[in-house]
């Protein structure tokens, strides 16, 4: 069987494309992955939007809890989602151990690392 060069190349640039999505699905953590990772740790990172870094604290009992702000935080699976008293904002999550990236429409939003506990004593 003879394969035309058209063929091959639409082939590589589909696989490509596909190795490089952060948001595959055998990559995406459940539910419930993501709910163990986050439950009493503290998320040390930033957003792209802001820019600049900031520290929240995630309580087993979906609290959200900051420096002069507090909220609430749900997981779906591939996503967890804040609410600081308006709509819910819901980002994909990729985890490699205490590393956490947030993504918004297929792009990095956030990166950070989950803190065991509290540190911070928000």
């Amino acid at each position: 069987m003879k394969f035309s060069t058209p063929i091959l190349k639409a082939t590589a640039a589909m696989a490509i494309t596909l190795c490089a999505s952060p948001l595959l699905a055998g990559d995406m953590p459940t539910a419930q992955e993501i709910a163990d990772a986050v439950s009493d740790h503290t998320y040390q990172g930033s957003m792209s939007a802001g820019g600049s870094g900031f520290s929240e604290y995630y309580a087993a009992d979906g609290t959200i809890r900051g420096v002069d702000y507090t909220g609430k935080w749900r997981t779906e699976d591939g996503v967890m989602c804040f609410n600081y008293g308006q709509d819910d904002r819901c980002f994909g999550i990729t985890l490699d151990g205490p590393s956490m990236v947030m993504y918004k429409d297929d792009k990095i939003d956030g990166n950070g690392m989950l803190i065991k506990g509290n540190p911070q004593d928000f």
